[in-house]
């Protein structure tokens, strides 16, 4: 049951990671790469890592693992004009995540919160 995390997944979605101080009160990111992904423009209460019910504006489902503080954005940006997310309007940052196996738990779906 490979096809678990793609089989629902027919967007790309493009990821910072990473994110590093940059000494200035900035963060710096790895280069941005592309994840399979279905993005929902929608509002929904979670409970973030702190334990704090929080509000999204945008739910992701992906096939790859993200950080919290990470970004995403809609759509393909890994052109080197993009080596930023603040580059990307449409970018916003993971305020919280999940991780969901299958039943065998031999894959894994992963939620974002955006």
């Amino acid at each position: 049951m490979t096809r678990f995390p793609k089989k629902g997944l027919p967007q790309t979605v493009t990821y910072w990671g990473d994110p590093t101080p940059d000494g200035f009160g900035g963060f710096t990111y790895d280069a941005p790469i592309t994840i399979e992904g279905r993005w929902e423009d929608r509002t929904e209460l979670f409970v973030n890592e702190q334990g704090e019910e929080q509000k999204s504006s945008a739910v992701v489902y992906l096939a790859a693992d993200v950080v919290l503080g990470g970004w995403l954005a809609l759509g393909d940006y890994t052109d080197s004009a993009y080596d930023s997310p603040a580059s990307v309007v449409e970018a916003r940052k993971i305020l919280g995540r999940q991780k969901i196996p299958n039943l065998k738990a031999t894959a894994y779906l992963r939620k974002a919160w955006l």
